[in-house]
């Protein structure tokens, strides 16, 4: 007998991963610790920190405003919408030094984008196919891949 994921397993697997890469740990560790995540991480980085120059890498103001970016754009995807508009160099090319207002702004721009996708999991009725999942799923391994780029920026803080 071959067993098959339903729609709302899938999404709540999903679901899970996404609250752990960016509010924090539900129940056990699905892959990383607890008070690691992102938003968690972002908590406690000033703007000069977010704007400390790493060598020939982006800032940490950078990487921020682009996971956003990656969010807002694979949610245009995900709902089959107009991808006209992106230029995934604008936010390298142009976010580096911010100030703690310009920092703030990153950070609430990034919560509300995630706050909206979430929404999305709570609303699997409009979910076609494996389109929606991929697209989910993506958000979730990006996200999870400049989290790591994040962390291991902070050791290199003074």
């Amino acid at each position: 007998m071959t067993k098959k994921l339903t729609m709302d397993s899938t999404i709540k697997l999903l679901e899970m991963f996404l609250i752990e890469a960016f509010e924090d740990v539900q129940a056990q560790p699905l892959f990383i610790n607890r008070g690691t995540s992102l938003l968690i991480t972002l908590s406690d980085i000033s703007a000069e920190q977010a704007s400390k120059d790493m060598g020939n890498c982006a800032t940490i103001a950078a990487h921020v405003d682009h996971i956003r970016y990656f969010l807002d754009v694979i949610e245009d995807f995900m709902f089959k919408r107009d991808l006209s508009h992106i230029n995934w160099r604008t936010i390298w090319e142009t976010v580096s030094v911010v100030s703690e207002d310009e920092w703030q702004t990153i950070k609430d721009n990034l919560h509300t984008s995630y706050e909206r996708v979430k929404s999305h999991l709570s609303n699997p009725d409009v979910w076609n196919d494996s389109h929606e999942v991929s697209a989910m799923m993506g958000m979730i391994v990006h996200t999870a891949y400049h989290l790591g780029e994040i962390r291991q920026m902070l050791c290199r803080l003074d």
